[in-house]
Formats: C-alpha cells, structure tokens, sequence
C-alpha cells in the first residue's frame, strides 16, 4: 500500500529565524542556504510575514519586500512560499484599516506570496472575515488558522475540544473563502492527546479532501508526539526547520522527523536525508557568525504553565540583553500565569504573546497591576475583538483607568475604519511631509512600523544583530551598548553617540547649556522623575520652564516595544529635562526635575 503523502513546510527561514534570532538574520547571509534548501528538495516554504517583516526594518536595515523579490528569484515560479498574517493585524503593529488590509494582500501578492496562513490570537472569526476575503481577492491562497494552547493548571472554559470545534464551525458558517485549514499552536504546549483528539474533531467536521495542517513548536518538549499524533489523526501537512534553527523555541528538526516516521505509513514530502544533511550543513555554515542565545536551544517544562511561544520568546530575551534586565527573565515568566489567567484566555501567540509579556514585565518591574501595558489593557477592555472568555474585572477596571479608555464591544475592524490616522491619505501625507516617494510599498511600511518605518524610509535605519566575530572585538572595551547616551564633562552636558566599530563618535553640546543650568539635582521641594524601565528616549513632550498637572506626560519611552510615558506625579513646573531623543536610559535613572 502506498504510504500517506505529507506535505512539509520549512519554516526555517522565518519561524526558525524568529525563533532563535528573534528574527534578527541578515539576507545576504542566508540566502546560499535557500539554494541548498531548494537543491534538497523542499518546495513549501514559510519566507516571510509576522514579526518577520517588521523586524528587517526595526533591526537589519533591509526591506522586506526586496528580500520576498529576492527569495522568490532563487526558489524559482513553482515554489508554495507563504507568510504568516494575524488577521485584521496583518503584520501590523495594530489593527489595520479595510485600507491597510487591502494593501496588504496586495502588495504580498506583488511579491512573491503564493499563500498567507491568516489566524486571530483571540479566535475571534470576526477578525478574519474581511482579511480572509482581501487575501482571495487578490489571487492568493487562504490558510485559515485556528490557535491552540494548553491553559494554565486549574483554568478552563477555553482551548479545549469543544471550544476549537466552536470555531471551526463559526468558521465553516461564516464563508470565509478558504485553500486550507491549520491549527497552530505557538507555544507547543499542546498535549498529544489533545491534538489527536482534535484533529479528529476537524476531519469529520470539514468538507472531504479539506487540507488540514498542524503547527507547533518544541518549546515545552511535546512537539514530536504531537505531530506523530496529528499525523495519526489524519492530518495532511505539517511545519519543520533545519539544523540550527530547529528544536528548542523553534519547530522540530527536518532530520528528527524522518527518523521518528521511518518504517511508517507516512512520506514526509519526499524528503531524502542525505540531501537534508547537505542543506543543514549549508545553513549552519551561514549561521555560524551568530550569537545562539542558550534559550533558544532549550525545552523548558515550566512553559504550559506559562505559555510563552517561541518566536516571541527569544524576542524577547534579545530585547531584554539590550536594555541589561535578562536576569528578570524568571520572574517574568512566573509573572506571565497570571497575566494568562486574567487577560481572557487569548492565545499566547503574536500580538497577543507580547501583551501578555509586556504586562507580566510591568508586574514584575514596577509591582502587580500598577501599570497596564496598553496593548493589554487595551485587549481586556475589548479594542482587539472579543476574548474567548471574559477578562477578570478587577483588571478590566483598572486597565480602564489606567488607560483613560471606557470597554467596548465595537469590532475590532470598525474601530480601525473609523480611525482617520490608519488611513492611507494619512500615511500619504505623512511621506509626502517627510520628503519620501508615496509609492505603495512605503504607505505600507510606514503604516506597519510607525516612526520606525519612516527611519528606515529617510535611510536613518541602525543595524542591530548580534554576531560572535563583533561580540569578540568589544571584549575589553566599554560595556556602553551602540545607541545615544548623555553624558556630563566638567558641568557641561554632551549627547554622545556611540558607535559599534571603527565608526566616528560624534558628540554635540545639548541646547548648548551647562548642566549646573539644564539639569539640576532635585532638591527642597523639587522632585526627581525616573524611567520605571530601561529603554531609549522616544520622544520628549514637556520642556524646562513648562507647568504641568498630574498625570501629565513629560516624555515617552520605549522599552520592549512598548512606549512608557512619563508623567508627572504632582502638579509644578518643570525645571530640566535630563536626557535627550534616542538616549538609553537605565531603569531607576532621573530623566526629568520637577519643582
């Protein structure tokens, strides 16, 4: 009898990536692994989307358009290259206009998509209705998602059986126009018997010959066993990575999955080993310059209890090297159960992984629900659609105070129409202010990536990926990071930017004034306002000489893609500013006086 054909996806390039790296790979660098990729055999591969396409612009300095131009070039017209979308998200940092949508399916069509695996972390069907149809409407195939994960220890009423059959159906009734079906679970805590049971559930609910699909990662240790379970289950594709960037917080090894189904009655697409060893020694080859943060190499057993996926894991332990707080990285994730258990029982998946994040991160750094970071706060007050079961109302309340934002039940998509600034006519004019060409590609990535985009877009982009060869030449040196600081020699006050390498240092007087003058201790009655996180100075709102009330913003942080305001804490006059745009600041740190 011939075996089961199963169709494999490699997600090296972008899980894998995002996984370990946290996204941060060059594409020049890994492109001679694509070619061995494509020698070896495989035709499926995920290339681009999700955090992937923000993070070349935030940290590469590359375009991801060109990138998806350049990856299509060597993998030739045939290739099933696919992107990862958060449906009325996109690969946004918030809700997208019907515009923005649009734009979106459009312009990854015009570059190379074939399909866009399109889920919502809430499994709010609503949010997949319009970015479904945008998707087919533009000539590419649809992979409606639904998002998986196992609760936390004594929780329920979500992500069991019954519930994934509820929106299966919702999505089989709504119409949305569909090619495939996955579920996908980020944080791969999942049980087997969960997944099988599942899978079940959906072969006997969806039309004959649906193509189903199962995603997940090794991150609490299952990953294997579910998808032998999947695949006994009568799954038809499932998602795989190469050496070095598989296992671990990313998906199994290519490799590992050959072994575990030899002798049975399943062809893993054809894939031979011998090719699979070539490509793997190819793509280690272009990777061995990178740093491999240990935890991405990882299984940890305490993950279902706190389910934090994979790609958004490592993410955030980069971003937590970079602002010198990764030995908070603990706490946070004990800190992350409760997060879970109060937020509505989204799914830890992409936006929604890095709410829960950033609101455990608050808890553990400035105490338990004393500030509301506002993408979640702005999650259980319902802005992003309707959470599978009701966010705890004590936190609802104060995330309503906290954010000056009464709850709603509005959708999500309604809200963003009715929003003048996610407009293309405002992104437009925002371009055309900035002096930069309005083309269709730039809308969208200043729509997508914010003031960032725009950096990219004037050319004022930083380079930040961690590689061993860089890391060696600082042993010995400064522990300052790259970035801006503001320093204080013989009273006078310097923005001082340092430089990675052999690259100039410039450093300029800041408004040309002493700092016995701009930045005065605190004294008498006069209050020291400090960063409550590490971070970089976004921007500064209120200047020296400036009456403020309380609860004024002073300035703006951002710390782990956050923005932090800085507020007054009492009414008075500001009487200096202590730092300057784009400096680091550590936590703890005065950035303003009060008097």
């Amino acid at each position: 009898m011939a075996k089961k054909f199963i169709d494999i996806m490699d997600t090296t390039f972008r899980d894998g990536f995002q996984s370990v790296f946290g996204g941060r790979v060059l594409m020049e660098d890994f492109f001679p692994a694509v070619e061995a990729a494509k020698h070896a055999g495989i035709t499926h591969f995920e290339f681009g989307g999700g955090a992937r396409f923000q993070s070349l612009y935030f940290y590469l300095n590359e375009d991801a358009f060109k990138m998806m131009d350049r990856f299509r070039a060597i993998v030739g017209p045939d290739a099933n290259l696919q992107t990862l979308a958060r449906g009325v998200n996109t690969v946004m940092l918030d809700t997208g206009s019907k515009e923005l949508i649009d734009l979106h399916a459009k312009m990854f069509k015009k570059h190379g998509t074939t399909t866009i695996r399109n889920f919502d972390a809430l499994n709010d069907v609503e949010n997949l209705k319009y970015s479904g149809e945008r998707i087919v409407h533009h000539g590419l195939k649809h992979e409606v998602v639904v998002t998986m994960m196992d609760l936390p220890p004594g929780c329920h009423g979500a992500h069991d059986v019954a519930f994934y059959e509820k929106t299966l159906r919702e999505i089989l009734d709504s119409g949305i126009p569909y090619s495939s079906i996955c579920f996908k679970d980020a944080s791969g805590t999942s049980s087997p018997k969960k997944v099988y049971e599942t899978i079940k559930m959906a072969r006997r609910l969806v039309p004959e010959g649906t193509h189903l699909r199962l995603h997940t990662h090794e991150t609490a240790g299952v990953s294997v066993a579910c998808y032998l379970a999947a695949l006994d289950a009568g799954i038809d594709g499932i998602d795989m990575a190469a050496a070095p960037v598989s296992g671990g917080t990313s998906q199994p090894d290519i490799l590992t999955m050959l072994h575990a189904t030899k002798g049975s009655d399943f062809d893993l697409g054809g894939l031979e080993i011998d090719k699979i060893l070539a490509y793997e020694k190819e793509l280690e080859n272009c990777l061995s310059d990178y740093f491999m943060p240990p935890e991405a190499t990882m299984v940890s057993p305490l993950i279902p209890f706190s389910p934090m996926p994979g790609g958004a894991l490592t993410a955030n332990t980069q971003m937590m090297r970079d602002n010198n707080i990764l030995d908070r990285f603990p706490e946070v994730i004990l800190a992350m159960r409760e997060v879970v258990e109060k937020g509505g029982y989204g799914t830890s998946v992409t936006p929604v992984s890095q709410f829960y994040f950033q609101q455990a991160l608050n808890n553990v750094m400035q105490g338990p629900w004393k500030a509301i970071a506002p993408g979640y706060g702005k999650m259980v007050l319902g802005y992003f659609g309707k959470t599978p079961v009701a966010p705890d109302p004590e936190v609802v309340k104060i995330a309503s105070e906290k954010l000056n934002l009464a709850p709603t039940t509005e959708k999500a998509l309604d809200l963003a129409d009715a929003d003048e600034t996610k407009s293309l006519a405002h992104w437009t004019k925002k371009l055309e202010e900035e002096g930069i060409e309005t083309t269709e590609e730039n809308i969208f990535i200043a729509a997508a990536c914010g003031e960032k985009g725009i950096t990219f877009l004037k050319g004022e982009a930083e380079v930040n990926v961690r590689k061993l060869s860089t890391m060696k030449k600082e042993e010995g040196s400064s522990n300052m990071a790259a970035g801006s600081y503001t320093v204080v020699v013989d009273g006078q006050k310097f923005s001082v930017q340092v430089a990675e390498g052999n690259a100039d240092i410039q450093v300029t007087a800041v408004n040309g004034e002493s700092a016995q003058t701009s930045a005065p201790k605190a004294g008498g009655n006069d209050v020291s306002i400090k960063a409550l996180l590490p971070g970089a100075v976004w921007k500064i709102v209120a200047n020296p000489g400036q009456s403020v009330a309380e609860g004024d913003v002073i300035m703006i942080l951002e710390s782990m893609k956050m923005e932090i305001d800085i507020v007054a804490p009492r009414g008075g006059v500001v009487k200096s500013i202590n730092v300057a745009t784009n400096d680091k600041v550590v936590e703890g740190q005065v950035v303003a006086i009060l008097g």
